[in-house]
């Protein structure tokens, strides 16, 4: 890209530079610099986004918000959307209800429930985090060339900056030069980072054409509260509760109707439909219900359904792209702002470890290996729902089309994965599936589910993921059994000295700051407490010695080990810094274990 820039460039030097300040942008943004790395980030748009856009969030995004400390926030402004209702042409052709269910069944959700809230609002949650730090999104500037460096030593050494950034600022027309350690771009489906890294996007557009419109509704549609899924023979619609009245309602278009006025697709629908347009369309869906608008359209858009997923997610483990810059597909499902948030999420720890010295380059090579895996399973998912959503129903002239009962088994089906909480990491350096049977309700790969367990101290009820912070540490969950068991008093003796190389081995710098001990012991609260009992690097801090017993009331807590698959005498279990189980080992040879673990990534004697 030219520029009439009139100032010569001002070179600086940052460990990260951001592009793009979306969802995916800011979250990684404000967990870096939160992680005390040196980072900046800019964004073309003068501002951030002041309406529409994305606005679901998943119940394990909420999980991984509540990790940094941002969930409260979020559950205090958001709506909750807890129902689901499904409509389809009744006898006269009309829709009528067919089944009302939960919107999110899958058990070991710790928050059974999307958050709706508009994706300017979601940004600010980040914003203001980032302040506290002291770090700024950069308005209004975009980079207008990118070097990268073709010396490989260059690129293999983590301290020097490979990348050589020219930065305009479009107000003020002058520019900036930035050299950088490592590069994400995070600028959206048309990423200029991502041409400039030479990949490419895979995939196609679909036919389904779809119009969203934000409104208060005035409507005697009874479900306009639920997330509600709309089939009638005039197309399909669906409502999506919003804060405070709003809604917002994704409406199945008539794609013939579109395709005559010529042109290209995707810019002749934001040019011809018009939301008054939209909101016709919608009102002969929703027949014999009703539907107007409470003062204006706050916001709307149309789009064809569009799933792509980026040839590569990084270049030389220097380079990377996250969200829309590196997957696309339907929003219906609300995928598309949970997945580029966790991108990020899976990318903030391996680079702050890799920044502070402590792990090798190699770690982020998992980055592309376990998101660019998700993201397809997501395309292909996208596949299939979107058949099913924007398919014709049903009826008795339409034998071919989508019954209820299709589409419901599908909702139910797909639930684990929309949520977030069936996301599942392959084998790799940081996920060694041995010793499953220790845990056997636990997945090796999956996050660590949520459990509420009491402090030995006071009996104070905690919630096991609000102890697995998202602090760039590993946490390393000891469950210890009965530890008033003499017998199991002494195997953790012999346990804990095998420890002894965290503090006190030639790696000792590496492994300091790297993890955080919680011991959960099988006894009950009423029996001796173990807390002054237990060797004393399994008891860090008074808080972290757990009970697996109920609280005061009886109503929290208790048959944990039961629920988890552990069995009696005990097991380690190694939740990385985002939260997924990384391995898990017996008592016996734990030391062991995660030491072989920590060598295959981390900067320490003895690494193969």
């Amino acid at each position: 890209m030219s520029t009439s820039a009139t100032t010569e460039p001002i070179d600086t030097q940052v460990d990260v530079l951001i592009v793009g300040a979306g969802p995916s942008g800011l979250f990684c943004a404000n967990g870096l610099a939160k992680a005390g790395i040196n980072v900046r980030i800019v964004d073309k748009r003068p501002e951030k986004v002041a309406a529409g856009q994305a606005d679901g969030i998943q119940p394990r995004t909420i999980e991984v918000l509540q990790s940094y400390g941002l969930a409260q926030r979020l559950l205090n402004e958001a709506n909750q959307m807890h129902m689901a209702a499904f409509y389809n042409p009744g006898p006269n052709g009309d829709i009528e209800l067919s089944e009302r269910a939960p919107d999110v069944s899958f058990e070991t959700a710790r928050y059974p429930f999307e958050c709706t809230l508009h994706q300017g609002s979601i940004e600010s949650i980040f914003l203001d985090s980032m302040s506290q730090e002291g770090l700024h999104v950069e308005r209004p500037v975009e980079p207008v060339s990118v070097d990268i460096s073709k010396d490989d030593k260059v690129l293999k050494d983590v301290n020097a900056y490979p990348f050589s950034v020219t930065l305009l600022n479009t107000q003020t027309n002058t520019t900036s030069r930035v050299h950088a350690k490592f590069l994400i771009g995070c600028d959206g489906a048309h990423s200029s980072i991502r041409k400039s890294l030479g990949f490419s996007m895979i995939g196609q557009q679909t036919p389904f054409v779809w119009g969203v419109v934000d409104i208060v509704p005035d409507t005697d549609f009874p479900d306009f509260r639920c997330k509600s899924v709309i089939h009638s023979n005039h197309g399909s619609l669906m409502f999506i509760p919003r804060e405070g009245d709003r809604v917002r309602i994704y409406i199945q278009l008539d794609n013939q109707a579109v395709v005559q006025e010529g042109g290209d697709r995707s810019e002749r629908l934001r040019e011809v439909i018009e939301p008054a347009k939209l909101l016709e369309v919608a009102a002969k869906i929703l027949k014999p219900y009703t539907l107007k608008v409470v003062g204006d359209v706050h916001w709307s858009t149309n789009y064809a359904i569009g799933q792509r997923i980026a040839s590569q997610f990084s270049l030389a483990e220097r380079a990377f792209i996250a969200g829309d810059a590196c997957h696309t597909h339907s929003p219906k499902a609300g995928q598309g702002m949970n997945a580029s948030m966790n991108d990020t999420h899976n990318l903030i720890w391996k680079l702050a470890l890799v920044l502070r010295g402590k792990a090798d380059v190699s770690l982020l090579k998992t980055y592309e290996s376990e998101r660019r895996k998700y993201a397809q399973d997501l395309i292909n998912f996208d596949k299939e729902f979107s058949h099913y959503f924007s398919g014709r129903p049903r009826t008795e002239e339409n034998q071919d089309g989508i019954s209820h009962e299709d589409f419901y088994k599908a909702f139910q089906t797909f639930g684990e994965f929309t949520s977030g909480i069936g996301i599942h990491y392959a084998p790799s350096i940081i996920v060694n599936p041995s010793n499953q049977g220790h845990a056997t309700n636990l997945s090796i790969g999956k996050r660590v589910p949520p459990h509420t367990f009491i402090q030995s101290a006071d009996g104070r009820p905690i919630e096991l993921q609000d102890l697995i912070v998202s602090n760039i540490r590993f946490k390393l969950l000891f469950f210890l059994g009965g530890v008033n068991d003499r017998m199991q008093k002494r195997r953790i003796e012999v346990m804990a000295r095998g420890f002894g190389f965290l503090k006190d081995g030639d790696d000792s710098k590496v492994y300091e700051g790297l993890y955080d001990i919680v011991s959960i012991c099988s006894a009950k609260k009423f029996e001796r407490p173990p807390i002054t009992e237990l060797p004393e690097i399994l008891r860090p801090h008074w808080s972290r010695v757990l009970l697996d017993d109920t609280d005061i009331s009886g109503r929290l807590g208790g048959g944990g080990y039961e629920k988890l698959g552990i069995h009696p005498t005990g097991a380690l279990v190694v939740a990385r810094p985002d939260g997924y189980i990384g391995m898990i080992s017996s008592l016996e040879d734990a030391a062991d274990n995660v030491g072989r673990y920590f060598k295959g990534f981390l900067k320490v004697c003895g690494r193969q």
